[in-house]
């Protein structure tokens, strides 16, 4: 897609609002402009009372337009004026030509509902936060009442978060099988395989040190987090050392959340949750994207729908106490009648949480190679709302949201919890609140000094681990990492008043 911009706008920005409407396209400073290549040209004029807007948008031997003008105020930074009335002229040219109106607007961030917090904490009513999203940021009214109601339940979670509260994430970058949908840095060769044994000795060691130093700095730790890939994939022996380490380093019982995320049904047996009840972890995923077998077999995935069910029964009979299912509406192939019966079905388990996400399209995964973006998203617009609606008649509540770029249908990923069993590492990775110290491969370290949400900037460092297994165990950077971190809090949080 053709860009020509004269003015002073982000262009990423307009990029994401083109990207509503021509889903996949891609932004080269050599692209032509062809009656097949969209072009969008955008002219902007600013003075000391406003923003002038022109957006042109052609297509097809096809040409609309549209010219807006937006008046600054005292809520509103200039930035954020320029924002809107970009995403006003855009929206209007766009939405003539293509006959498509974005459920979400001109919201184009991955996290919604800080639009709607930052409302919230400088006071507006529920009701008043509701109504300017939809009349500002042209967001449909069900999705302004979506990003308010999780805006509302993670304020509660977070509370009033300190300099020194923190959390810990650790990866285990390996899978038994690579899911056609999947992007994330996972390795599922036998070769790759290999290397856990060697992986988790050089895991471990990194784990000490990272405890050590958060111990050492007297941060309070909230959530831990053991991600993937599978977590699940290691046997029962080095799940039990990986999980005896941490135990070992930290008092478990004082933690907040203790997550780890089994995922993939065929690699859960009773000995590895066993383990997982033994040393502490009290909230596990069991994902099974989908319980049509037709469906997990074109998809990638090496199990059942009847894996799942036995894999959620061990979790039962163990006595973890908190359990996620995912679910992704929207992939190719599936359709609202498959969704649905398998959103009952997991409905009817009453698992704590259920995360439902919208099918993504992403560059690194195997169904990139097809042609599967979509506008207007097929049956995933229905099945999204249908989770919605069925998890709030059943008493769940939406707590964590957030939306990626490529979506089908430009939706959302939302947490659904029980009250009292939101994930709390979710919210608070997501909504940047605290630091979060990451171990392994492809980790990435994100040291936070809160700005307080109500309109002051957080301080933001990220400090990233070798991305690869293999590079990792040869890796030597933990040194500099752990000197970049004690001085981002000696230079933002403990010189801080507020400490």
């Amino acid at each position: 897609m053709k860009l020509i911009i004269n003015g002073d706008v982000n262009k990423y920005y307009v990029q994401m609002l083109c990207m509503i409407y021509f889903p996949g396209a891609k932004f080269g400073e050599d692209e032509e402009e062809t009656p097949d290549n969209p072009t969008l040209e955008l002219k902007i004029a600013q003075d000391e009372v406003g923003i002038d807007v022109y957006a042109e948008l052609r297509y097809k031997d096809k040409i609309c337009s549209s010219q807006k003008h937006a008046d600054y105020s005292e809520e509103l930074t200039r930035d954020r004026t320029m924002k809107l009335a970009v995403g006003e002229a855009v929206l209007a040219a766009a939405g003539e030509l293509t006959g498509y109106r974005p459920s979400w607007g001109m919201l184009t961030g991955v996290r919604p509902s800080k639009v709607a917090m930052e409302m919230l904490l400088s006071g507006m009513s529920k009701t008043r936060v509701k109504r300017h999203m939809t009349s500002d940021y042209f967001a449909i009214p069900k999705k302004s009442a979506l990003a308010t109601e999780v805006a509302l339940n993670e304020m509660k979670i977070i509370g009033k978060p300190t300099a020194r509260d923190c959390s810990v994430y650790i990866s285990i970058p390996f899978c038994p099988t690579r899911c056609a949908y999947c992007s994330f840095v996972s390795y599922s060769s036998k070769k790759l395989l290999s290397l856990i044994p060697d992986y988790l000795m050089r895991l471990e060691a990194e784990i000490k040190d990272m405890f050590a130093m958060i111990k050492r700095l007297g941060l309070n730790l909230k959530t831990v987090y053991i991600g993937g890939g599978t977590p699940t994939i290691l046997t029962a022996p080095q799940l039990e050392s990986l999980l005896g380490t941490i135990y070992d380093c930290y008092d478990v019982s004082q933690l907040e959340e203790y997550t780890l995320e089994a995922g993939r049904p065929d690699t859960i047996t009773a000995d590895k949750l066993a383990a997982a009840k033994k040393f502490g972890v009290g909230r596990i995923s069991v994902n099974p994207q989908t319980l049509n077998d037709e469906l997990l077999s074109s998809i990638g995935r090496a199990h059942t729908a009847d894996d799942f069910f036995k894999a959620y029964d061990i979790a039962r009979n163990v006595g973890i106490d908190c359990v996620n299912t995912d679910l992704i509406a929207g992939l190719p192939g599936d359709s609202f009648r498959t969704f649905s019966e398998s959103f009952d079905k997991i409905l009817a388990l009453r698992p704590e949480n259920i995360t439902v996400h919208t099918f993504c399209v992403k560059k690194a995964a195997e169904l990139c190679q097809h042609d599967v973006y979509s506008r207007n998203g097929g049956d995933a617009g229905k099945c999204v709302d249908y989770s919605q609606i069925k998890s709030m008649q059943a008493g769940y509540k939406p707590y964590y949201m957030y939306r990626q770029k490529n979506t089908v249908g430009n939706y959302e990923n939302v947490g659904f919890a029980l009250e009292g069993h939101e994930g709390r590492y979710n919210i608070y990775m997501m909504e940047e609140v605290h630091s979060i110290f990451a171990a392994g491969a492809g980790a990435v370290t994100k040291l936070v000094k809160y700005g307080g949400g109500k309109g002051n900037k957080s301080v933001i460092t990220r400090l990233f681990n070798a991305k690869y297994p293999y590079e990792y165990l040869a890796d030597d950077r933990r040194e500099d990492i752990e000197a970049k971190t004690i001085q981002f809090y000696e230079e933002h949080v403990f010189s801080s008043d507020n400490t």
